[in-house]
C-alpha cells in the first residue's frame, strides 16, 4: 500500500471505524491528560485543608490555583509549537517526565511561596502535554468517531477527581508514612505519573505529522497496521477510499495563526477560552470553599465535595451516546448555558442536598462542554499549525484562568456566593457568543475544515 502525500493518510484513516488498537492507543493517551485531571483536583480539595494549617485566607489561596494555571499557559504558548517541530510523541512523552519531578518536588515544600513556585513549574509540562495530546488524538481518529474520542478522554481524566476526593476525605487529619496528608495526595499523583510513562511506549507518532515531514515509509507502516487490525477484527474488506481535500503545502508558524484565514477562528476560540474557564476552573476548584461559603462545615463541605465530584466522569460518559450525533457547537452552547443557569441557583441554595443536586448538574454539563470545545479548537487547523494554534488559543484560558482564581477569591470574600455566580454566570454567556460565530465540523475531515 503506497502512500505518497498526507491526503493517502488522511483517506486511509478516515475510510474505517476505529481499531481495537487506535482506542488502546487513545486510552493510553488519555491516561497521561487524567494527570492534569488529578492535579487540578488535588489542588481543590487540599485548598481547606492548607487554609487552616497554614492560617490562609481565601484571597491568599488564589495565588495557589494561578500558579498551576499560569505553568500550563507558560507551557502551552511558548512550547505549544514544539510538537509541530519535532512529533507528537516525543514532546508528550517528555512533557509528562518533567511532570513527574516538579510534582515530587513540589509535594515536600514548607510554605506557601515555595508551593506556588512548584506549582508553576509543574503546570508548564501539563501545558505542552494537553496542547500535543488534543493535536495527536483528532490527527490519529478517523472523521466520523472524533467526537467519541474526546468524549472517553475527558470520562478517564475526570474519573480521577471522585478519586482524589475521596483521598482527600479518608485521609483527612492523618498522616500517612509521617506526612501531612495533602502532601501524599499530591505524591500519588506523581506516582500514577510514573507507571503511565512506562505505558506510553505502545503509543506510535502520528501518521498525519509523519507524512508532513516527509516520513512516509514510517506513516505508512502505522496505517497499514491500523488497516490489517481493522480488517482482521470486522472480517469483511474496507470500504474504497473518498474524497479528501489537500492541505496547503509548505512549514507552518505562529505567524499563519494570526492572519487569514485562521484570524477569525483564532480570536473566536482565545475569547472563548478565557470565558469558559472561569466557569469550569470556577466552580471544579473552588467548590469545596463555595461549600463553606454557604454555611456548610469544613468536614462536611469535603464530603458534600466528594458527592458531586463521583458526577465528574458521567458527562462525558452520557455525550459518547450523542459525540458524534451532534454538532460539536451545540454541545458546547447547551453545557454553556446550563452552567449559567446552574451557578444562579445555587448561589441562592442553602439545603445541603439542594447544593449537592446543583452541583452535580453543573459538574455534569460543564464536563460535557469541555470535551467537545477540546475536539473541536483541534479540528479548526491544519496539521503544520496545528498544535502551535492550540497552544495559542488555549493558553488564554490559563490566563484567565489565574485571573479567575484572584477574581474569585475576591468577590468571595467582599460578595459571597452571589458575587461569584454574577461573575461566571456573565462569562457563560460570552462564551456562548463565542462559539455561535465558529464553523460547523461535525463528520468533516480535518482537511476539509482545515479550508
Amino acid at each position: 500500500m503506497a502512500i505518497p502525500h498526507t491526503v493517502d493518510v488522511t483517506a486511509f484513516i478516515d475510510r474505517h471505524r476505529v481499531s481495537r488498537f487506535q482506542t488502546l492507543i487513545v486510552v493510553l493517551c488519555f491516561l497521561i491528560v487524567a494527570i492534569d485531571g488529578f492535579d487540578t483536583a488535588a489542588i481543590g480539595f487540599i485548598a481547606p485543608v492548607l487554609h487552616l494549617q497554614w492560617q490562609l485566607e481565601p484571597a491568599q489561596l488564589a495565588p495557589l490555583f494561578g500558579a498551576g494555571l499560569a505553568g500550563l499557559m507558560v507551557g502551552a504558548l511558548a512550547f505549544g509549537q514544539v510538537a509541530d517541530r519535532f512529533g507528537r510523541r516525543i514532546i508528550f512523552t517528555w512533557s509528562l517526565i518533567w511532570y513527574i519531578v516538579c510534582t515530587a518536588i513540589m509535594a515536600f515544600q514548607t510554605s506557601g511561596q515555595a508551593l506556588n513556585i512548584w506549582r508553576f513549574i509543574a503546570g508548564i509540562g501539563i501545558g505542552i502535554e494537553l496542547v500535543t495530546i488534543d493535536t495527536y488524538i483528532s490527527e490519529l481518529i478517523p472523521s466520523g468517531e472524533r467526537g467519541r474520542a474526546y468524549a472517553v478522554n475527558q470520562f478517564i481524566t475526570f474519573s480521577v477527581v471522585p478519586v482524589v476526593a475521596f483521598l482527600a476525605y479518608i485521609l483527612k487529619d492523618t498522616h500517612p508514612i509521617g506526612l501531612d496528608y495533602w502532601r501524599v495526595v499530591i505524591l500519588i499523583g506523581s506516582v500514577g505519573a510514573v507507571a503511565v510513562w512506562f505505558l506510553r511506549r505502545s503509543i506510535p507518532e502520528s501518521p498525519r505529522w509523519l507524512a508532513r515531514n516527509d516520513r512516509v515509509e514510517e506513516a505508512e507502516q502505522i496505517v497499514s497496521d491500523i488497516e490489517r487490525r481493522v480488517v482482521a477484527e470486522t472480517g469483511t474488506a474496507l470500504p474504497p477510499l473518498g474524497a479528501i481535500s489537500l492541505e496547503k503545502a509548505g512549514r507552518g508558524s505562529l505567524g499563519e495563526v494570526l492572519r487569514a484565514p485562521y484570524l477569525r477562528r483564532t480570536v473566536i476560540l482565545s475569547i472563548f477560552n478565557m470565558a469558559q474557564v472561569i466557569g469550569f476552573y470556577g466552580f471544579a476548584a473552588w467548590v469545596p470553599t463555595l461549600l463553606i461559603a454557604r454555611g456548610v462545615h469544613i468536614t462536611q463541605s469535603l464530603a458534600y465535595a466528594f458527592v458531586i465530584a463521583i458526577a465528574n466522569p458521567f458527562g462525558p460518559l452520557i455525550g459518547v451516546w450523542f459525540a458524534d450525533k451532534l454538532e460539536r457547537k451545540t454541545q458546547i452552547v447547551g453545557g454553556l448555558l446550563i452552567m449559567a443557569v446552574v451557578i444562579t441557583l445555587f448561589a441562592q441554595a442553602t439545603q445541603p442536598w439542594v447544593l449537592i443536586v446543583l452541583g452535580v448538574f453543573f459538574t455534569l454539563a460543564s464536563n460535557v462542554m469541555s470535551y467537545a470545545y477540546h475536539g473541536y479548537q483541534a479540528e479548526l487547523y491544519p496539521t503544520r499549525i496545528r498544535a502551535r494554534a492550540v497552544g495559542f488559543v488555549y493558553s488564554w484560558s490559563r490566563i484567565a484562568a489565574a485571573f479567575a482564581g484572584l477574581a474569585i477569591g475576591i468577590l468571595l470574600h467582599h460578595y459571597g456566593v452571589p458575587g461569584v455566580a454574577v461573575f461566571i454566570g456573565a462569562s457563560m454567556l460570552v462564551g456562548i457568543v463565542m462559539i455561535l460565530l465558529g464553523p460547523v465540523t461535525r463528520g468533516l475531515s480535518l482537511e476539509a475544515i482545515s479550508h
